[in-house]
C-alpha cells in the first residue's frame, strides 16, 4: 500500500496560515482592549499582586519583562513575568493577562496535576529540541538507505506534540481561574469581563492551533516513514 502524504502536507500549510491569522487577531484584540481603561483603576502589577495575596501566595514575585505578549509564569524562580505594557496598563487586556499568569502560580501552589506533568517534561524536551531537527533532517536524507534515523526523529517529535497537547488544559484552567477571580473580586465590570474573556479566548486559540499544527507535522513524517517502508 502507498501512503500519499499530500493531504497531510496541505494540512501543515493550512495550520501555518491559520496560526498567523490567529496571532494577528490576538494582537488586534489586545490593542483594542488596551485602549479601554478599567473602572477599578488597577494596573496589571497591582492585579497580579492582589490575586497572589488572595490565594495566600507569598513567595512569588511580580516583575516586568521586555517585549509584547511576552507574559509568562516561571515556576523555576517563582516569578510572574508581565510585559512592560501589561505591567503598567490599567485595562481589560492587562487585567486578563495578569490574572491568567497568576492562575499558573495558583496551579503551581496547589500542585495542579497537568502543570506538574508539563513541568516534568520540560527537562527532557529541552535536551531533545537541541538535536531533534538534525535527526529528522538526517532521516529524510537517508530514507533510501535506512529508516532508523527518521523513526527516531518521529519518536522525539511525538514528545513535543504530546507537550503541546498537555499545555492545553494548563492554559484553559489558568484562564478559568483568572476570569472567576477578577469577577468575584470586582476587578472588572460585566463589560470589562467580557473583553477579558474574549482576549483570553484568542490567546488560548494560539495554543490550540500550535498543538494541531504539531500533530499535523508529526503525521506528515509518519506518512513519509510508512510510505517508504511500504515501497521496500
Amino acid at each position: 500500500m502507498y501512503y500519499n502524504s499530500s493531504p497531510i502536507y496541505f494540512i501543515v500549510i493550512l495550520a501555518m496560515i491559520v496560526s498567523w491569522l490567529i496571532q494577528w487577531r490576538l494582537r488586534s484584540k489586545f490593542s483594542q482592549y488596551a485602549q479601554i481603561g478599567l473602572q477599578s483603576g488597577l494596573s496589571g502589577r497591582q492585579i497580579a499582586e492582589l490575586m497572589l495575596a488572595d490565594h495566600g501566595i507569598t513567595d512569588v514575585r511580580v516583575i516586568s519583562t521586555e517585549g509584547r505578549l511576552t507574559d509568562h509564569y516561571n515556576p523555576a524562580d517563582k516569578t510572574v513575568n508581565l510585559s512592560e505594557a501589561v505591567y503598567e496598563e490599567r485595562s481589560a487586556a492587562a487585567a486578563a493577562v495578569a490574572a491568567h499568569e497568576c492562575g499558573h502560580a495558583v496551579q503551581h501552589a496547589t500542585a495542579y496535576s497537568a502543570l506538574q506533568f508539563r513541568s516534568a517534561m520540560v527537562p527532557a524536551l529541552s535536551a531533545v529540541s537541541k538535536f531533534m531537527p538534525f535527526v529528522l533532517l538526517a532521516g529524510v536524507f537517508m530514507i533510501r538507505t535506512t529508516l532508523i534515523p527518521l523513526g527516531v526523529g518521529i519518536v522525539l517529535f511525538s514528545l513535543t506534540t504530546l507537550f503541546s497537547f498537555v499545555t492545553l488544559p494548563v492554559e484553559f484552567d489558568a484562564s478559568k481561574r483568572a476570569l472567576a477571580w477578577i469577577d468575584k473580586r470586582g476587578i472588572v465590570t460585566p463589560q470589562e469581563h467580557a473583553m477579558a474573556k474574549d482576549a483570553l479566548w484568542w490567546a488560548a486559540m494560539t495554543y490550540v492551533v500550535a498543538a494541531l499544527s504539531s500533530l499535523a507535522t508529526l503525521l506528515y513524517y509518519v506518512s513519509i516513514f510508512l510510505g517508504s517502508r511500504d515501497r521496500r
